[in-house]
């Protein structure tokens, strides 16, 4: 099937709604194998759906889940908000990945967001590094313009 790039259209309801708290909640990335059975992107609601259908990545030192996405930082850009995180790193691993989805552990897996990474990531007992999007208001991993 296939993945997007793409805000959860969920998760942007739920932000109207209270239910996430980007400060204080646990947020995660977990990688998507190659070949997934299942479509991601702005439908996606939930890590379940990905796990559910078993195209969550495996390989030698990723842990299933994934890795906590670290120092949150929510700030203006002009008149649009946006959300920033540290680059994410899953150490030392071995497989392949054709993106992630962000999802937030606090709020019974909900999902956040979804990164395709444009084509095969390979590592090979070494860290798959995701960089982040420069934090600005045409950028930022999530902005509300």
């Amino acid at each position: 099937m296939s993945i997007t790039t793409a805000v959860c259209n969920s998760f942007k309801k739920e932000l109207l709604e209270g239910t996430h708290d980007l400060d204080t909640d646990i947020i995660k990335a977990a990688l998507i194998k190659v070949s997934p059975s299942g479509t991601y992107g702005a439908a996606t609601t939930n890590f379940a759906n990905v796990t559910d259908n078993s195209d969550e990545a495996v390989g030698s030192f990723y842990t299933s889940g994934g890795v906590e996405l670290t120092t949150p930082s929510i700030a203006l850009d002009g008149s649009t908000a946006i959300v920033d995180f540290d680059d994410i790193t899953f150490s030392s691993v071995t497989l392949s990945s054709i993106g992630c989805i962000l999802y937030n552990t606090s709020k019974s897996n909900k999902a956040i967001a979804v990164i395709s990474f444009g084509g095969t990531e390979t590592c090979v007992n070494g860290d798959l590094v995701i960089t982040l999007p420069t934090a600005n208001a045409s950028n930022a991993i999530i902005r509300i313009t």
